[in-house]
């Protein structure tokens, strides 16, 4: 019977530099991810709030594309079958970049534009009253407001697809889930390796999460509080 002590994969210092490395690649892949996703889905929001012709409906059909579809799926479309297609080539790690991209861009687009039809009329009535442009309208009153009463919503989803990062490894990126599998296959302690995986995303997650919460009270201190 096999013995459950945790501690034989920490004996070896290569596997815990490998844990270390892939708890960074995944840390900065879901931030990228995260950043690009979340400006292209102001673009998307504002295209389907603002109802442009065309550009409206193309933004839609993009985006219940996306959240119905799985991420392994786009991931392997993104890494495989766009090359095939437009003939180039590109590190798998640009390739999850752009994966996670795509895929924190259509939930953001939609939590985001809920968002918006939450902001009063009366306020964009009077920013029309006072001749602000309406991009301007969009950067300084609507998207504030959209974000800070859409943030626990967008803070959520952010700690969610953090957590199915995990499936980049699929396509070798080496974040932790591969870093994980790789320990796994040479030291045959599964229960402990995989116990240990569990730990650090949790710890990962918390970390973010406190993050988050930081930046809400440093970026929001204007909101009323009710």
């Amino acid at each position: 019977m096999a013995s459950l002590r945790f501690f034989e994969i920490y004996r070896n210092p290569d596997y815990l530099w490998l844990l270390a490395q892939g708890a960074l690649v995944s840390a900065g892949l879901t931030v990228a991810g995260g950043v690009c996703g979340f400006l292209c889905a102001i673009l998307l929001a504002a295209v389907r709030h603002y109802r442009i012709p065309v550009l409206s409906q193309a933004a839609t059909a993009y985006v219940e594309f996306i959240r119905n579809t799985p991420l392994i799926v786009q991931m392997f479309f993104i890494a495989f079958g766009l090359p095939m297609l437009l003939g180039y080539q590109w590190p798998f790690w640009a390739h999850a970049l752009l994966a996670l991209s795509v895929n924190f861009s259509a939930y953001f687009a939609e939590i985001l534009r809920a968002g918006l039809t939450s902001v009063a009329d009366g306020q964009i009535e009077a920013s029309d009253a006072l001749g602000l442009p309406r991009w301007l309208c969009f950067l300084k009153i609507s998207l504030p407001q959209a974000i800070a009463s859409m943030y626990p919503s967008l803070n959520s989803q952010f700690i969610f697809l953090f957590l199915t990062t995990g499936v980049i490894s699929e396509i070798g990126v080496t974040d932790l889930t591969w870093a994980g599998l790789y320990i796994d296959s040479r030291s045959f302690r599964s229960f402990e390796v995989f116990f240990t995986l569990t730990v650090i995303y949790v710890l990962m997650s918390l970390m973010f999460k406190s993050i988050l919460a930081l930046l809400h009270d440093r970026l929001f201190k204007w909101k009323v509080v009710r």
